[in-house]
């Protein structure tokens, strides 16, 4: 199912008309409120460089681009807006932007991924384990080519100021094999 703008704008309507109709229905109603989950994404916020290491083939050496990560709570602390540029290729723009937030409902971190390489919008649902300050999940999405693939992504907090995200692909004998590594380090 392709997801798009029009139908995310009317998916939007739909939830801004349904909390202004329970706002009319309980002005009291509580408006909901960043909690403990919400305190990743200020670990995320800033401006970091990036080290792409895309890998191609097994065995291969990855081709590697620099990038710089901006990230931004928004949403009255709700959410985390993301925005990547950088080069894919030497003289070949990238540009991604995402967004994540957390589902109470669902107990799980969601969020959407667009980028000047694919043809539409990636969703992912991931948990976080404060223990070895990992989250782990997955993205499914189209590719360059239209083609919806769906990855395991794992986010390794190292420090305040480092962190690395790895995307893992499966490979042609079915074992999970990285496909793309990015190892961010925060702007000074």
């Amino acid at each position: 199912m392709k997801i798009t703008g029009a139908a995310l704008a009317l998916a939007a309507g739909a939830t801004i008309l349904a909390a202004g109709t329970a706002l009319a229905q309980d002005p009291q109603m509580p408006m909901p409120k960043p909690g403990p989950e919400h305190k990743l994404f200020h670990e995320d916020a800033g401006s970091w460089d990036a080290t792409v290491e895309m890998f191609m083939a097994p065995g291969a050496p990855p081709m590697v681009s620099k990038g710089v990560e901006t990230n931004t709570v928004g949403c009255g602390g709700l959410c985390l807006i993301s925005d990547f540029k950088g080069e894919m290729a030497p003289g070949q723009a990238f540009h991604g932007h995402g967004t994540t937030a957390w589902d109470p409902a669902k107990k799980k971190y969601v969020g959407t991924w667009t980028d000047s390489i694919s043809t539409g919008i990636a969703l992912g649902e991931s948990t976080y384990d404060a223990a070895t300050k990992t989250a782990t999940g997955w993205m499914e999405g189209p590719d360059m080519t239209g083609k919806v693939t769906k990855s395991k992504a794992v986010v390794q907090y190292k420090d305040a100021n480092t962190r690395v995200f790895t995307m893992y692909q499966v490979g042609p004998d079915g074992k999970e094999v990285p496909g793309m590594k990015i190892s961010y380090t925060r702007k000074k």
